[in-house]
């Protein structure tokens, strides 16, 4: 989960809250001093932690507040109304004002921009606009074939011209998509090891030629408050529209998170949250809040599931369960939609009292243990799985490198729900439904 150190520290504060009947203007003082250091230790902007301490206390010690019968609700409320403001208020979109749109891309050097102009053009294309990427890094080695190869993954156009004035390349790309029907240009443009002169002197001149209707920057999340500087940076010399954050899963922290709206003006849009290319989200400052806090994210683990379950072939399974036909190759099919979802640790970390859960082991190995097994069956053992005896089992587990044991587990697994999707379907079974329901 992101920011998960943080995460913790907050929900053990406010656990202690919770825990008791009525608060004091003293209880809120020694809560605040413990939120206070937290964020410190997050990398949080000192001023931002300043002002966020303030801005809860004097809302935390009100009569309305320290006179109800659930004050350390109130006080997590107040709380998670600040965080939300503090990461942004409300979600900040791209729009799309032209056909086509341009968005200038900038960072430093190694933030991950370069594979971050690929998520972003994925997203576009997922949501039916047709992207072009456009290389306009001409210092870096390789610069231009990482963005082919990124383009590649991701089944779009690259344009890349073999000049040395990134402006120019820029001009004949955007005239190149108004031909050629693209409607959203995303520029790569090259970063540096460090902000200097000659880097912004360039940035301004793409930016003051084309005049992009979206100017981002990525920056790495892990980097804590030098990504804040690097923000601040960037936005005195151009103007920025956005703050893409990146690396934002490995990051236990959060300091840029916090601060990077409050130091620069300018919004979080989008996070990276993974290696893969489909591993970018929307930001989303109120849902945010709610997980740091360990309230949970239910309305973005539906949207992970609506993205990465078929609505049509779960129904379809659905079927097969109860009509006794569901076998090893949709089981199969199942496993890989939830791995798109994420991994478990995060998944889990989106429902609400995750934070209580911090100590429960998920063993993401097992997923690849339970995918070998299957991918060892033969075709008729996947569709049969009954068929599966003694010796059958033997080459199963010396083919996906596991034991007789780890196989015979899953195969009583997949018997036990089988036998239960029978049950339910039995005329006793429908009389009952699951769990009382009708089925």
């Amino acid at each position: 989960m992101a920011f998960e150190g943080l995460a913790e520290k907050l929900q053990n504060v406010f656990n202690k809250l919770t825990g008791r009947g009525k608060l004091s203007a003293s209880d809120i003082k020694v809560a605040m001093r413990e939120v206070r250091l937290a964020l410190l230790e997050a990398d949080v902007n000192y001023l931002v932690v300043k002002k966020f301490v303030n801005n809860v206390s004097e809302k935390a010690v009100g009569d309305e507040v320290l006179q109800s019968l659930t004050p350390g609700q109130h006080v997590i409320k107040i709380v998670r109304d600040e965080l939300t403001e503090l990461l942004g208020g409300t979600r900040s979109e791209i729009k799309f004002p032209a056909d086509p749109t341009v968005i200038l891309m900038a960072g430093l050097q190694g933030a991950g921009k370069t594979t971050m102009c690929g998520k972003l053009a994925l997203q576009f294309k997922k949501s039916g606009k047709r992207p072009l990427l456009v290389a306009c890094d001409i210092y870096r080695p390789a610069a231009k074939e990482q963005l082919r190869v990124v383009g590649e993954s991701v089944g779009v156009e690259v344009f890349i011209e073999d000049l040395t004035d990134p402006t120019e390349i820029s001009r004949h790309a955007i005239q190149y998509a108004k031909r050629n029907g693209k409607d959203v240009v995303i520029i790569d443009t090259a970063g540096r090891l460090h902000i200097d002169s000659d880097m912004m002197a360039e940035l301004k001149d793409i930016n003051d030629n084309i005049k992009p209707h979206e100017v981002l920057l990525v920056v790495d999340s892990m980097t804590g408050q030098d990504a804040v500087n690097a923000a601040d940076a960037f936005n005195r010399e151009v103007e920025l529209t956005g703050v893409i954050l990146t690396k934002v899963d490995g990051d236990a922290r959060g300091g840029a998170a916090l601060s990077v709206k409050d130091v620069t003006g300018k919004p979080i849009k989008y996070v990276g949250v993974g290696e893969k290319m489909e591993d970018i989200e929307p930001f989303y400052p109120d849902r945010m809040a709610s997980r740091i806090l360990g309230m949970g994210d239910v309305l973005s683990l539906i949207e992970k599931a609506e993205s990465a379950i078929d609505e049509k072939k779960a129904m379809e399974q659905l079927e097969r369960l109860k009509n006794q036909q569901f076998n090893f190759n949709d089981f199969l099919e199942n496993l890989e939609q939830v791995k798109s979802m994420g991994s478990m640790k995060d998944i889990i970390g989106m429902l609400p009292g995750a934070g209580k859960l911090k100590n429960l082991d998920v063993d993401e190995s097992q997923f690849k243990k339970t995918e070998a097994i299957i991918k060892s069956m033969t075709k008729r053992e996947r569709e049969e799985p009954d068929i599966i005896n003694g010796s059958r089992r033997k080459r199963i587990a010396a083919g996906s490198g596991t034991s007789v044991q780890e196989v015979n587990k899953l195969l009583n697994q997949f018997d036990q729900m089988r036998k239960m999707m029978k049950m339910f379907n039995s005329k006793k079974g429908k009389k009952r439904g699951f769990m009382g329901l009708p089925f």
